[in-house]
């Protein structure tokens, strides 16, 4: 039988921009030492780690966890693009529940470069193969970044199957904006109007600069463990995986010809209908949300996917402010990576940190009133998506 997982400790850095921040080791140490603090628990009883980092050498891993101790246990190094962080919670998770081990460390990091979410990604091998760049050519895309082009053209076919206004991509900036300017983790702390926001430099139709997360630096961890060690250690009514599954590509990401369906919507729609089945709860149930907004499109898409609203709603869901305070969900009170920014192997322990501190109700003024269910959506180009549900009783 699986055993239940708790999240006892979490920590995360405030995140910079590319040129400002630590090396990627110094910031490991200060999340991953908050993290322990938090948990109230000494490193030498870590007896696993999963080092997260998508630009780096082969074992970084070790050289963060290094930074905590030297004790002799495993460090398995993890990338899978934007949803690393939450591939190492992911594998954390599964050695407490088989029993694997007692208290294990998910670490996440990641030391970008400016314009990393351009041209870098430009030099490098397109992580989704020839699949990605046949549709691209064929829909007569242009030179913009191909993260851009991927989610915007996702945002242009939507735009186009639903007859919505372009300004309601820009209002879910106006929201990242809002929520970030309450997080004093968060990269962007100013609001913007809906005007500033769409009169920013268009990168894609239908993005505009201020709707594309930025490159960041930053580092996140949390410290999981088994009911056992939790009661031995005195802590009471923790935090708890109550259901979590990955997903990778289907055959109708690339064969169906849909932009929607390429940056992962059949994966998100997929991992939460296995999260939903597995906790027992629908949607309706979840008051707060960390999802991934690489892109507004994005966000807008994954609101459908996750069902947080039907098909073609989402619209109607953003103008109605069902996705902020006051309405049906919260949806990324941190500012998400829009605003709070996206260090790649750092973002999943990030949401995750986010979301434990609320359902403590240690959010301070991000606080989303009488939270006891979080779900969390992180997201990978390549592709790999990791859908996580968060409960405390």
């Amino acid at each position: 039988m699986n055993r239940r997982v708790n999240v006892i400790g979490v920590g995360m850095t405030k995140f910079a921009k590319p040129g400002s921040s630590a090396d990627y080791h110094e910031m490991a140490r200060e999340a991953g030492t908050i993290a322990l603090k938090d948990a109230g628990i000494d490193y030498s009883e870590v007896q696993q780690a999963y080092a997260g980092y998508v630009y780096g050498d082969s074992t970084c891993g070790q050289r963060a966890v290094y930074e905590l101790g030297l004790s002799g246990i495993p460090v398995i190094n993890v990338n899978n693009n934007c949803s690393t962080g939450s591939t190492a919670l992911y594998l954390a998770r599964q050695a407490i529940e088989g029993g694997l081990a007692e208290c294990v460390i998910a670490l996440g990091f990641e030391k970008m470069e400016r314009g990393a979410l351009g041209s870098k990604f430009n030099d490098r091998e397109n992580p989704m193969g020839k699949h990605v760049q046949v549709m691209l050519d064929s829909q007569g895309f242009t030179s913009a970044p191909p993260a851009a082009q991927m989610f915007g053209g996702a945002g242009r076919e939507y735009r186009w199957e639903h007859s919505i206004k372009r300004e309601t991509f820009g209002q879910i900036a106006v929201k990242a904006r809002d929520h970030a300017s309450r997080n004093p983790y968060a990269l962007f702390n100013q609001p913007m109007s809906l005007e500033e926001i769409m009169a920013s430099e268009e990168v894609f139709d239908p993005l505009t600069r201020f709707q594309c997360c930025p490159p960041t630096c930053g580092a996140g961890a949390a410290i999981l463990c088994s009911d056992e060690f939790a009661k031995k250690h005195g802590i009471d009514n923790p935090v708890y995986i109550a259901a979590q599954a990955m997903t990778t590509d289907f055959a109708s990401s690339f064969e169906e010809q849909s932009m929607i369906k390429m940056v992962g919507y059949d994966m998100t729609k997929s991992a939460a209908a296995q999260v939903y089945e597995q906790a027992g709860v629908g949607p309706e149930d979840v008051q707060v949300v960390e999802l991934h907004d690489c892109f507004t499109a994005n966000e807008l898409i994954t609101y459908e996917g996750l069902g947080l609203c039907p098909e073609g709603g989402a619209e109607q869901f953003i103008w109605d402010g069902d996705n902020t305070y006051g309405g049906k969900y919260v949806t990324n009170p941190s500012g998400g990576l829009l605003s709070k920014g996206h260090p790649l192997g750092a973002t999943g322990l990030a949401q995750c940190t986010e979301l434990v501190w609320q359902l403590r109700g240690m959010a301070d003024k991000r606080q989303v009133e009488n939270a006891n269910i979080a779900l969390q959506h992180n997201l990978g180009l390549g592709g790999a998506c990791v859908v996580t549900m968060y409960r405390r009783d």
